[in-house]
């Protein structure tokens, strides 16, 4: 996957990235625990919070495709896995929760061959 294909003047797109995953912008929002019209309305689309969900989601997918073969996999994944040592929770639960770091740390332990 290369960013600058959901890129526009610098900011992620929240079009391109949803044309990407066969989704809606509005799921997309859910998704990310934004708003319903942060990836609509430009002030919002701008806005660091925003910008940074939407990185984070970008990254973790970006180390899953490989993994599950295709975006779209990587992105089923991403809304559906529950992760051992997280209470259960899937990695959007975790990114809406700050803590994308947490599924980094994850996939890092299951790519090295290890156990999470």
């Amino acid at each position: 996957m290369h960013f600058d294909a959901y890129i526009d003047d610098q900011l992620f797109s929240p079009a391109k990235i949803a044309e990407a995953l066969r989704t809606t912008k509005r799921e997309m929002a859910v998704t990310l625990g934004l708003a319903s019209d942060a990836l609509t309305r430009k002030q919002r689309m701008e806005a660091t919070k925003t910008q940074t969900r939407l990185r984070e989601m970008m990254e973790i997918l970006n180390r899953v495709e490989s993994v599950n073969g295709s975006l779209l996999g990587a992105y089923a994944w991403f809304r559906s896995e529950p992760l051992v040592g997280f209470a259960g929770q899937t990695p959007d639960q975790l990114v809406r929760a700050g803590k994308a770091s947490h599924v980094h740390a994850y996939l890092d332990r299951v790519m090295a061959g290890g156990y999470a």
